[in-house]
């Protein structure tokens, strides 16, 4: 990548994190379930997922519908610069950067393998898959082991036409907005 478009990959982000100040972020429960069904995740089947900050789409309730209904839901922890993951047992510490993980026992980076369905954050995500996160690469870290589908939340004007990309950005296969539910990538 060139520096012109690391400096267009830091404009955008500044600009959408600009942009998401103030904003209602929303729920994503139903949208959430919408992606288990269409991805035909089993009843008693692994959904790694993530608890939003107050400037992410998403929510504790998207999580709590997934465990409702039936799933079992892992959630990342930061470990020095990866994604570990641990099972949600309904209680919550705060973790790395303020953010919330789970209490339960760490299962290693490679459990994200054993998940049906992935979904994650993101700033943006464009219409051939390519998802735009915070910058630390702790998701792209993490998705090279994932081998179910990896589904980015979003609001709906952060999902763009085109995004600048790296070599190590792992593209998502769908991307889930309040307004447009589950859309399959690329277009």
């Amino acid at each position: 990548m060139t520096s012109r478009e690391r400096d267009r990959k830091a404009t955008l982000r500044t600009r959408l994190r600009a942009a998401r100040r103030g904003a209602t972020m929303p729920p994503m429960s139903a949208e959430a379930l919408l992606a288990v069904a269409a991805y035909d995740v089993p009843a008693g089947g692994t959904v790694c997922a993530y608890v939003a900050s107050a400037v992410e789409p998403g929510s504790l309730a998207m999580v709590e519908a997934l465990r409702s209904h039936g799933l079992r839901v892992l959630l990342p922890v930061v470990v020095g610069e990866a994604l570990d993951w641990a099972a949600y047992d309904g209680r919550l510490r705060v973790g790395a950067f303020g953010l919330r993980e789970p209490v339960g026992l760490l299962l290693g980076a490679a459990a994200v393998g054993e998940a049906a369905l992935v979904l994650v954050p993101a700033l943006a995500v464009d219409h051939g898959g390519v998802r735009l996160g915070q910058g630390g690469g702790y998701y792209d870290r993490a998705l090279e082991l994932s081998t179910g589908p990896v589904v980015a939340v979003v609001r709906d004007e952060e999902f763009v036409p085109s995004l600048p990309a790296e070599p190590h950005d792992v593209r998502v296969d769908a991307v889930l907005t309040p307004g447009r539910g589950l859309v399959r990538l690329p277009l």
